[in-house]
């Protein structure tokens, strides 16, 4: 999402420009995550870390939060604990950083699990919370597909703003980018670890295990814990690579990965897909700019 915010990247033949955006604080307890985050956009304002043994590290003001605390408790995929668990409950201390650093806006990410059933009384809860911090909330599932990321990933932003005047959402593009369109240009080449072009020969297995993307079609989801299983590439007899799933989520080339291949899944599945991040933050700019707040 950072990479998002500050833009100046190119991905798919076209550059996202450069927002006025400057990254001043970051938090993350994973050391390769955090490794991986240095080496592409700085480390000088990144706190690894515990995010309750780092509070009091944060700035006294920020224009603008962002984050995507845990989601594992409430995932599809996952616990579906939702508010019993330890991890999505840290959505409190982003609440605690926005009422610490008063920005203009905030935004809060999370998977589409938070909208469903065994959610609802924990995500009603949640928006309450948000609330009661004084903002303008306002909440929408994303289908990243529809912004120009080839994958059909759906995630909830939780958007928050000063004022009377709520939130636009940015409008969805017209046209999807296909699989195909994606990785096409890296069929024909050999693995290739400095680029992340490795893949895993895990064989085939149930469910994800054997799911095979369509080249004509955005990508199924990428996941941050297949253990191996992978989607299987629409053409070659293999997984798709590391590179291919970063193509996927909509990663620029030239963002590295300094991880091994286990470690470097969960980075990439983890991870709010750039691109759609651009234009939620070109939304927030746009609002910013016109705000009177």
């Amino acid at each position: 999402m950072d990479l998002g915010f500050t833009g100046g990247f190119e991905f798919g033949g076209q550059y996202y420009d450069r927002l006025p955006f400057e990254i001043v604080w970051a938090n993350d307890w994973d050391v390769q995550a955090c490794n991986t985050y240095a080496i592409n956009l700085g480390e000088n304002h990144l706190h690894r870390g515990d995010i309750t043994e780092v509070m009091d590290t944060l700035p006294e003001s920020a224009d603008i939060v962002i984050g995507g605390f845990p989601c594992q408790d409430v995932s599809i995929n996952g616990l579906r604990s939702a508010g019993k668990g330890e991890r999505t409950v840290l959505y409190r201390k982003m609440i605690e950083v926005i009422e610490r650093c008063n920005p203009k806006a905030f935004v809060a990410e999370n998977v589409r699990g938070l909208l469903m059933s065994h959610s609802k009384s924990f995500f009603d809860h949640m928006l309450a919370d948000f609330e009661a911090t004084g903002y303008n909330i306002t909440h929408r599932l994303y289908l990243a597909a529809d912004y120009g990321v080839p994958q059909m990933r759906e995630r909830v932003f939780i958007i928050g703003v000063k004022g009377n005047t709520s939130f636009e959402h940015p409008i969805p593009l017209n046209m999807r980018m296909s699989a195909g369109e994606a990785l096409l240009d890296l069929e024909s080449r050999d693995e290739d670890k400095d680029m992340s072009h490795i893949w895993s020969k895990a064989k085939r297995s149930p469910e994800q295990g054997s799911r095979r993307l369509k080249s004509d079609r955005p990508s199924t989801t990428i996941r941050a814990e297949h253990h191996g299983n992978i989607q299987w590439h629409y053409k070659l007899d293999r997984r798709i690579s590391l590179r291919e799933a970063a193509r996927l989520q909509s990663f620029p080339d030239n963002f590295l990965f300094a991880s091994a291949m286990r470690a470097t899944e969960r980075q990439i599945g983890n991870a709010v897909p750039p691109v759609l991040a651009w234009h939620i933050a070109n939304a927030v700019k746009k609002h910013i700019e016109h705000s009177t707040v």
